[in-house]
């Protein structure tokens, strides 16, 4: 059961936060008691969030791909929440399914630009400010893909696997700061980011899940939280599995 004081004082950024994973994930925080500070491009989503949410929750339209956005809307957040003491980075798209050979090059820097640069954009911008404030949970969300590679999606599986190197780079390069960075690596989770992919693709995903469902919104929620909890201080640089028994290592 879900303690609700868990995040009492503290204040979180969400990126992608008003829909699926992250959508989830500020509900949760806002819940036990943290402030969070919304993080998305979808104007109707943003609305829902905010009325979902309620006084515990800033939303904030930021294109994560442009770094000078990205920074503005770190300095808004800080100004509104009075500090940042939590990153969710979990704004991601899926990119189109198809070979390698066939792949779009505009699809490709799109999918790289969203998933690995924006991520490192905003990782970048809350450092210096958990630095200050001497205190610091970053969690960013990866895939089983970057692990194991999905065929037909390569952007997006090299994208997730270089999340997981970013994360252990900043993990080693913070871990005597008290700010701790991790990261999970969901197998598919039914969201509107499904909405990308092709049938044939889906169907592929849940081949590869032994327990023969996908994951739940709730479930990669709980793995979540904890890792921006206070709970976790003694992880960092960690890929944590959610696969239904996907992962092989």
């Amino acid at each position: 059961m879900a303690n609700e004081k868990r995040f009492e004082g503290k204040r979180a950024i969400v990126t992608g936060g008003a829909s699926g994973i992250g959508m989830g994930v500020s509900a949760r925080l806002a819940g036990e008691g943290a402030r969070v500070a919304i993080w998305d491009m979808n104007d109707e989503a943003l609305s829902a969030a905010r009325e979902k949410i309620g006084p515990g929750a800033v939303t904030i339209r930021v294109d994560i791909t442009d770094p000078d956005a990205v920074q503005a809307a770190c300095e808004e957040t800080r100004t509104a929440l009075g500090g940042i003491d939590i990153l969710v980075a979990s704004a991601g798209i899926t990119g189109p399914n198809t070979t390698v050979w066939e792949y779009p090059v505009d699809a490709w820097r799109q999918v790289i630009d969203v998933n690995l640069n924006g991520l490192f954009y905003c990782n970048r911008a809350v450092v210096p400010v958990m630095l200050a404030g001497g205190y610091g949970r970053i969690v960013n969300v990866a895939s089983v893909a970057g692990k194991e590679g999905n065929p037909n999606a390569s952007a997006y599986s090299a994208s997730k696997a270089a999340v997981i190197g970013l994360t252990k780079s900043l993990g080693k390069e913070l871990a005597k700061n008290n700010i701790t960075v991790n990261c999970v690596t969901p197998a598919a989770v039914r969201t509107p980011i499904f909405d990308q992919m092709s049938q044939t693709h889906i169907d592929f995903m849940l081949s590869k899940i032994p327990m023969g469902r996908f994951g739940t919104v709730e479930e990669v929620t709980a793995l979540i939280t904890w890792l921006a909890s206070e709970e976790c201080s003694f992880t960092t640089g960690g890929v944590f599995d959610v696969s239904g028994g996907r992962a092989t290592y």
